[in-house]
Parts: C-alpha cells; structure tokens; sequence
C-alpha cells in the first residue's frame, strides 16, 4: 500500500518572530522527545478495511503529532504472530496492537465484551455504552489487570452469520460442524454440538478449502469477498448473532501510556476515534454491492438463519453468560454493565433508529 508523504510544518520566519514565539511558550512545547511507538497487528498488511484501517490509524497518529511520535506499523506475523499481539505489547515490547479484544477471552471472559458477543451491542449501541454507559472504565479495570489500556478504533458493523458447505436448517445441522469462529460466538456453538476453532484471518482460506474446517465466519460481503470463501462454500447465512458490532481495538501498553504528555495522550485517542468512525463508514458504504456481486458473479446462495435456529443460539448463549459471570467478579460486574446498556439504549434505538429504517424501506420497497 503507497503510503502518503506529508510535509512538515515550515518554521517560524525571521529571528524576530522566532523570539517572539519562543518567549511566548514554554520550553518542552518547544523541543519535545521524540517517541518510539510500535504497533503491531493481527491483520495481514493492506487486508481492506482491518489491516488498512490499522495502518491508516498508525498514520494519523504520526500526522496529528507532526511526526514527533515515530510509529512503526508490523502486520500479522511481520514481528509476532498475530495472536502473540497481547503479550508483546503487555510486555511493552511493542507500545500498542490493533486487534479484535475477544480474542484474549482466554485471560479473562471479559475482554469478549470489548469486541462483540452473542446478542450484544451494534456500533451505535456500542459506542454509547463505552463513552457514556460505564464501558470505558470497566476496559480500564480489565486493562489494568494486564498492564494495558483500550481505545475504540474501528468497527466492522453486523456481521454475516457464515459460510457453509451444506445448509443450514435446524440447529441439529450444527453439531459436528467445525468452525472457525472465536469469542463468546463459538462458546455458543460449542453448545449446540459445533467445534469452534480460533484462526486468524491470514490462515481461514486454506483450512476452509482443506477440509480442516467445514464453515467459517469472517466479517461480512466487502471483506469475505476479498478472502473467495465462495470457493470452498457457497451456502453464506446472515445475520451474525456472534458480532452485531465488532469493535476493534487500539490496545497500549499501560507504562508506556501513562508516560505520555496529556496533549500526546489526547492525539491519540483522537486519532484512534476517528478511526473509529472511517472503517465503520467504509464497511457500510461497500458491503452492499460487494454482496450483490457475490450472489450475481460467483453463485453464492444467501440464506436467513430460521427463528428456531436463533432461539437455540439464544439458548446456548444464555448458558455461556452464567459461566462469564461466574468467573470472577470483575467479568460479572462487565457483563451487568453490558446488559443494562443493552436493555437502555436498546429501547430508545428500537422506536428511533429502527423503528424509521423499518418505516423509510417499507414506503420505498427496499
């Protein structure tokens, strides 16, 4: 991927006018440290919308600071595997990571919460939780646990419920099923009989066209399009119960965080919010016609999961949250929090954002 140059500031002309300026600001607003910062990912470079979304991050942070924080951006696999991502910046070998949150569930089942889990929160919802529901200073707590700190930056919107090489018309059809699915989502289908497995994006091709996974869940058309899942499977289900609005996250490592000036801190929770809203508003502006070439180019047969199925996914999902919220009291103290927002903000959403989307496709037959 070509990546931008951009042109430093020109300096203050004349002795005169330096002068003025350096009486007129404090020294360390003058000549600050440069700051090393390395951001690892568990993306493959310039994969659209998740990989370039995190290098696009790691640009603007360098922009916004005007180059005084020296970022080094390594893809999946570049410096670490993409699942080693937690521990390296944990560790403060790298400084941050850009990576889906649920998948260190393993540490502690609250950090799903962080990304998506069954039934949860869509983008809208999730934002409100993290900024105005309490969501923000549980991450923090969880964060702190591991010595690291969370920003919001990106989302994915709702996700495709997956890719299968047979229907799907029962819940019975699922068990045995291996699929690629991580998170509390394949808790869920562990339940109903599945065998979940964890993969990262770079490996799900060649397992699904293999054999050694019979279904896969992914994003959603603009990405699973890009990946030519219709070549081992040509059955893609919606809507995902798994992730209505999978946030990713900017993941730092705490010391290093808390060394930051206030202004550098406030660049890069800027930079990491507008994130935030870019990939968002790409995924939405093509997933559309890439679903449409999808069904009209490449033979794929777009399914509804039926309501019996949802209401067994309903069933099971049930059950994995009294396990998260037996875990511990922090994972517990999440998911309440997660639950209240749910129930608050869903309300409003269901008699405004989708009451009117409901009426608006209605009078014009979309």
């Amino acid at each position: 991927m070509e990546r931008r140059k951009f042109i430093k500031a020109a300096g203050i002309a004349g002795v005169t006018g330096a002068a003025a300026a350096a009486s007129a600001f404090p020294k360390p607003a003058i000549a600050q440290e440069r700051i090393e910062f390395a951001m690892v990912s568990t993306w493959p470079r310039d994969f659209p919308g998740l990989g370039t979304g995190a290098q696009r991050l790691a640009e603007r942070i360098g922009v916004m600071s005007e180059g005084r924080i020296q970022m080094q951006y390594f893809a999946a696999g570049e410096r670490v595997g993409a699942f080693d991502s937690f521990d390296e910046v944990a560790s403060n070998n790298a400084q941050g990571y850009h990576a889906a949150d649920y998948y260190w569930k393993g540490k502690n089942p609250g950090w799903a919460f962080f990304t998506a889990v069954p039934f949860g929160l869509t983008y809208t919802e999730m934002n409100a939780w993290i900024r105005f529901g309490g969501g923000q200073e549980l991450w923090d707590e969880l964060g702190s646990e591991f010595g690291l700190k969370g920003l919001m930056a990106g989302n994915t919107g709702v996700q495709m419920g997956g890719w299968f090489r047979k229907e799907i018309n029962s819940a019975d059809d699922l068990k045995g099923l291996k699929m690629r699915i991580p998170g509390l989502g394949g808790d869920v289908m562990a339940k109903l009989g599945a065998s979940p497995v964890s993969l990262p994006g770079g490996q799900i091709y060649e397992n699904l066209v293999s054999g050694a996974i019979d279904a896969t869940e992914w994003v959603g058309p603009w990405n699973d399009a890009f990946m030519k899942f219709y070549e081992a499977a040509k059955f893609y289900y919606y809507p995902g119960m798994h992730e209505p609005g999978a946030m990713l996250a900017l993941g730092l490592n705490a010391s290093f965080w808390g060394k930051l000036s206030k202004s550098d801190q406030a660049i890069i929770e800027a930079a990491a919010a507008s994130e935030n809203d870019w990939m968002m508003s790409e995924y939405n502006a093509k997933s559309g016609a890439a679903l449409q070439d999808l069904i009209t180019n490449q033979g794929v047969q777009l399914r509804q999961f039926s309501d019996e199925i949802y209401d067994s996914f309903s069933e099971a999902a049930e059950e994995v949250f009294e396990e998260v919220q037996a875990h511990s009291d922090l994972s517990s103290r999440i998911y309440n929090s997660f639950l209240k927002s749910r129930a608050d903000v869903g309300a409003w959403t269901n008699i405004s954002d989708q009451a009117y989307v409901q009426q608006r496709n209605r009078v014009l037959g979309l």
